[in-house]
């Protein structure tokens, strides 16, 4: 599929290093860069630590193409209905090429 079907919806992007972005896609090339507006990272704390998980404003967010791992389209009324702040887990971790 391509990302034009994405296009002004809101997304989910996981990094190579793990990161968890969230955002409407505003621009994409063929090379996989990437244009979000209205971006968060969500920064998912493990089960032991003290700290609840967090969402971080970025704004508008642009990622090199070389850095995706993975994009997917988000469910707005299931990710609505999520408190992140309570959203415990483990890291994801990097890739390696």
């Amino acid at each position: 599929m391509s990302l034009n079907a994405y296009f002004e919806k809101k997304v989910c992007i996981i990094t190579t290093d793990g990161r968890n972005l969230v955002g409407t896609l505003a621009a994409h090339d063929y090379t996989t860069n990437l244009v979000l507006k209205n971006t968060v990272e969500r920064v998912i704390r493990g089960p032991d630590e003290g700290e609840p998980s967090a969402e971080v404003p970025l704004g508008l967010y642009i990622i090199r193409g070389e850095n995706v791992c993975l994009v997917g389209l988000v469910d707005e009324a299931l990710d609505a209905s999520i408190n992140w702040t309570e959203v415990k887990g483990a890291a994801i971790g990097t890739t390696k090429h």
